[in-house]
């Protein structure tokens, strides 16, 4: 299972009891931020692309959407997001679990600009019910990122 991996993972940063797991789903921002009782802009979705050699996962804020022309820009192929099949297959988390986190090894994980504004964000864990709170910094850390982008958009008049 997913959530599995991901905390054993966590377990070299003695960070895997960090993990919350709820009763009820939170596989989409909504149902997350519900959950947690917080802003849905603080929730961290991993949204899967395909790349020219692997995958592309961007982490991105809640609020926050993917602009074309910036991620075109970035990366030099137009983003076209994973099949909901080709997400486990590929990525090795399920739609709704998807986390930078014990993700296969042709992905490069970048992070987005719309995450800076919040001292802490919740990315899920690898199930359909599972987040972790972490500071940017720590989220930058245990992501292992690749740098951070400016590929998003809808996000600036939400800013704090």
């Amino acid at each position: 299972m997913s959530i599995e991996k991901v905390r054993e993972y966590f377990k070299q940063w003695n960070l895997e009891d960090k993990i919350l797991e709820f009763g009820v789903s939170s596989a989409t921002v909504e149902l997350a931020a519900s959950a947690l009782g917080c802003e849905p802009e603080r929730i961290a979705k991993t949204l899967s692309f395909k790349g020219d050699s692997g995958c592309i996962l961007v982490v991105v804020a809640g609020d926050a959407k993917i602009d074309n022309r910036k991620y075109k820009e970035k990366f030099g192929i137009k983003a076209k997001m994973l099949k909901p099949d080709e997400v486990l297959e590929l990525v090795g988390h399920a739609i709704g679990g998807v986390c930078p986190f014990a993700v296969k090894q042709d992905n490069s994980i970048y992070l987005d600009q719309s995450l800076k504004r919040f001292t802490t964000v919740f990315p899920a864990c690898g199930s359909s019910n599972s987040v972790i709170e972490l500071t940017i910094p720590e989220l930058e850390k245990y992501a292992d990122c690749m740098e951070w982008v400016d590929v998003c958009k809808g996000w600036g008049e939400n800013a704090v």
